[in-house]
């Protein structure tokens, strides 16, 4: 009986470390406190970090987002969801809207439309 204990208790806890291995893996790679937007599905190619607001982005990341992750810090008072405009300056409607902590390898509908975002209370 100790012997057919001491095999499951080593089954569940490798189980459990391939679990905990499998779940940092897949975290996308943002800064604390920051939202980031990259080029590619999945949290590849181009990435870009913001700490705050930007109207305009310029370069490589303008309607060519792929993913996203919002990595900002929540509390009482903070704006800490991330909303991406289709256009400059907050303007053409949202494409997505990610909450706290919320990452999103790919989305269809907000694929290749963002060109600004801003911090906000909620989506």
């Amino acid at each position: 009986m100790k012997r057919f204990i001491a095999v499951l208790t080593a089954g569940l806890l490798a189980t459990g470390a391939v679990l905990a291995t499998s779940a940092s893996a897949q975290a996308a790679p943002c800064g604390r406190g920051n939202f980031c937007a990259w080029t590619d599905a999945n949290y590849q190619g181009l990435k870009i970090e913001w700490s705050g607001d930007d109207g305009w982005w310029e370069g490589n990341i303008a309607d060519q987002d792929s993913s996203w992750a919002n990595h900002g810090i929540s509390g009482p008072g903070i704006k800490d969801h991330v909303k991406v405009y289709a256009s400059a300056h907050q303007n053409g409607g949202m494409t997505i809207c990610l909450a706290p902590g919320q990452e999103v390898g790919y989305n269809g509908a907000a694929n290749d439309r963002g060109d600004s975002h801003t911090w906000a209370s909620g989506c």
